[in-house]
């Protein structure tokens, strides 16, 4: 790898608004995740009797799953237009559009009547409002994450998509938490006020996307005119296995996670290994220790690559799934929490971490938010049926069907590791030292002015480009 090919990274300081940049992309990730997972924790203790009511409750909890998977299944869609739309008419539109269509599709959940109310129009209703949810969710994270990778500076590339990557467990703890309080609320409302709740974070959203600049990449990338006409289509044809990697990378966190937590979840309720409470509670736990953990291990692939980090948490992974059904099944809650930190904080989140950076890396600039959303959203279609077909094996072979599926999962993500390139190994940091000093130097070297007050500026003749 050249210097010249690095610089299709960004600037090599990175922007004065990475910070900002990096924090706005994460409130949105918040506001998103807690209108997209709160819909899995809804569909797990409440929608399979709430729009799927029936005398065997596995039967309710499939449906509800089922329809959790629908939303699942057009995120890809949703990445196709993010990410179509992302290369050609830049990152921040895709960043609010996708915002306000998620927010008010997850304020319309809140809304719906339910089948005792209306029959088989509620659950036709909840599908159509939960495939908004997926189109919106899939045209979210490739806007998010460009954005902040683009604005970084070459060498914290992890550090600041970290800080995005880390918004979901944000946005899973304040579900969580809006969901262990409603618990109380009894009836509908139990589920209903989350979904309403959410409006409030919508709006504070939207008010600092507004503020958050454009891409210095797609800037620069449409002033030299390397806007392509077809986007998506020419990184289907110039990146397919790039991207048919990067689905298998990201199965082993999205479907791993479905599997460990959104399955989970309905096992200890169903199970009768912990209430509604006890559950919510561990859950609020495992987020709130991922928020750090997250941006810890992002942070970690910026010193050792983002190859190595994804090899040893899969292979853990991988060894991990039976034992995490042996610890919950004791019912002792410590043991549970401990179990769902671990599948949570260690198995999925650094995963998370490492893609933030790894995944715009894999694509040239002018494809880069097509190439990174087709990758990351097609895999969802098989992480958003997951917790329907563990139930299907649970009922069929026991604990040891789920068990053995995420040691599955895990093994799909290691496969894709060792065979997907490191795009931030020595080399590369090596080149990057060199150009951060070069930069450095020039800037020193520059001629400076004195303004009024007698404080100097330096002045930059080097114009760093992609």
């Amino acid at each position: 790898m050249s210097t010249e090919t690095l610089r299709m990274r960004g600037p090599v300081h990175g922007t004065k608004d990475a910070k900002r940049v990096a924090i706005g992309s994460s409130v949105g990730a918040v506001i998103e995740t807690y209108d997209f997972i709160g819909f899995g924790t809804a569909a797990a203790l409440y929608f399979g009797t709430a729009f799927f009511p029936g005398a065997d409750p596995v039967t309710g909890t499939l449906a509800a799953f089922a329809t959790l998977g629908v939303g699942f299944a057009a995120r890809p869609l949703g990445g196709v237009l993010g990410g179509h739309l992302g290369d050609k008419l830049g990152r921040k539109p895709v960043l609010v559009a996708s915002l306000i269509a998620m927010g008010l599709a997850t304020f319309a959940i809140g809304l719906l009547p339910t089948y005792s109310q209306v029959g088989l129009i509620a659950p036709v209703l909840l599908v159509l409002v939960r495939i908004v949810q997926g189109l919106a969710f899939g045209a979210e994270w490739g806007g998010a994450i460009l954005m902040s990778y683009e604005h970084a500076p070459w060498k914290s590339k992890g550090k600041y998509t970290g800080i995005v990557q880390a918004g979901f467990p944000v946005g899973l703890l304040l579900a969580n938490l809006v969901f262990l309080f409603s618990v109380h609320l009894g009836g509908d409302w139990a589920w209903r006020v989350p979904f309403l709740a959410s409006i409030v974070l919508v709006m504070v959203g939207l008010v600092i996307r507004s503020k958050v600049p454009e891409s210095p990449v797609f800037e620069d990338v449409k002033n030299e005119g390397e806007i392509v006409k077809s986007p998506v289509l020419d990184s289907i044809k110039y990146d397919w296995r790039n991207i048919l990697r990067g689905i298998a990378l990201r199965v082993a966190e999205t479907a791993g996670y479905a599997v460990s937590i959104t399955y989970m979840i309905s096992y200890l309720h169903n199970e009768g290994l912990a209430g509604k409470s006890e559950t919510l509670v561990a859950l609020c736990i495992a987020s709130a220790m991922g928020i750090f953990a997250t941006m810890a291990w992002a942070r970690l692939t910026d010193r050792i690559g983002r190859r190595p980090l994804y090899i040893g948490s899969c292979a853990f992974a991988a060894l991990f799934g039976a034992p995490m059904f042996l610890l919950v099944n004791t019912g002792v809650f410590i043991l549970i929490i401990a179990t769902i930190v671990i599948s949570y904080a260690v198995c999925q989140n650094s995963l998370a971490g490492a893609q933030g950076a790894w995944f715009p890396e894999l694509f040239d600039a002018a494809r880069r938010s097509s190439g990174a959303s087709l990758a990351y959203q097609i895999s969802a279609m098989v992480s958003g049926f997951t917790p329907f077909v563990t139930t299907l094996l649970f009922v069929s072979f026991g604990w040891w069907g789920p068990a053995l599926l995420f040691s599955t999962y895990a093994l799909i993500g290691l496969w894709a590791a060792l065979i997907t390139k490191e795009t931030w190994g020595p080399t590369e940091r090596r080149l990057a030292d060199e150009a951060v000093a070069s930069a450095d130097s020039k800037s020193a070297g520059a001629p400076t002015t004195t303004t009024n007050t007698g404080t100097t500026n330096t002045i930059r003749k080097e114009k760093e480009l992609l």
